[in-house]
This record gives structure tokens, sequence and C-alpha cells, in this order.
């Protein structure tokens, strides 16, 4: 099973501002919920609550350090490593981690490969994503998508793998 980081993020690393997302790219949207449908996602509870509800065809698995209440459609977990043991125990081909910013830290270690929408925009923010170190990532693939009239941001979805230390 492939764990992967899946994420949009501005120029300036900027992935949330106060529970939102700073943009509104459908075609984005459109991509994630393609690469996700069938698989895992983990998330934490932050990202879950601003979502509100679970995503709909995939397994939704929310990290959580206090006792949550159920819901369905959810499994909580305590920590990264058991919702990875989780996914590969749903026999699911891929895991993404979605989010939030202490989730993708703490899962650049665990996975092989980020998709990363890398958004034309430097907007305030609280919540970061950090730029792929090159000593440990390769930019393998990269579609730009122009603005127009569903979007008012340009982007590049990029694919980065882990360097295998060739």
């Amino acid at each position: 099973m492939r764990v992967s980081l899946i994420v949009a993020a501005a120029r300036n690393g900027v992935i949330g501002n106060r529970g939102e997302i700073p943009w509104r790219l459908p075609d984005d949207q459109r991509f994630f919920r393609k690469r996700t449908i069938g698989q895992a996602i983990v998330i934490g509870r932050k990202t879950f609550d601003s979502i509100g509800r679970p995503l709909p065809d995939r397994h939704n698995l929310v990290l959580t350090r206090g006792e949550p209440t159920p819901v369905p459609g959810i499994e909580f977990l305590s920590d990264l490593p058991s919702a990875i043991e989780r996914a590969r125990a749903l026999g699911v081909s891929e895991c993404f981690i979605a989010g939030g910013e202490a989730i993708y830290r703490e899962g650049l270690q665990h996975a092989s490969r980020i998709l990363l929408t890398r958004v034309d925009a430097e907007p305030e923010g609280d919540t970061f994503f950090p730029d792929p170190d090159p000593e440990e990532w390769e930019q393998v693939a990269r579609e730009p998508h122009p603005i127009d009239e569903r979007h008012a941001f340009a982007f590049a979805i990029e694919t980065w793998e882990r360097r295998t230390g060739d």
C-alpha cells in the first residue's frame, strides 16, 4: 500500500486560515475526489471539524487525542502509525494523508509520494505546508491550470516522489 500526502498550498505555503481554505478551485476538488475515491484518507480532528462530515466513498480515518463522540462513517484513531496500519488492514491500495499541518509534517516521514496542488497566490494564513526538500523529494510531474471563469487563481498539480538514494 502506498502512503501519499495530498495537499493544496499557496506559494507562501499557506494551506488554511481560521479553519478555512483561502481559495475555491473546482478542478482541484475534482482531482482530490478522483484520486481518493475508494481509498483511505487520514485527517486530524480540526480538519474533520472544518469539513463537518465524512467524505463519501472513502474510508475516513480521523486522528484525535480525545475521547470522540461516535460519528457514522468515521473511524477515530489516536496516532498516524495506527491510521496507516488500519488503512493497510482495510485493503486499500493507497492511504492519503490529507491534513492538517501537524498531520502533514508527521506524514512526510511515512509517505512515498506528495500530490501537491501549488496555488499561484500568497494569501494570509495560519496553517502551512512545508516545501518538499529537494534532497528527499523529486518533482516527477506538473500539470498547470490557468485562471479561467471558474478559477480565480492559476495552479499546478505537482507529483513528488521520494528519492531512493541512488
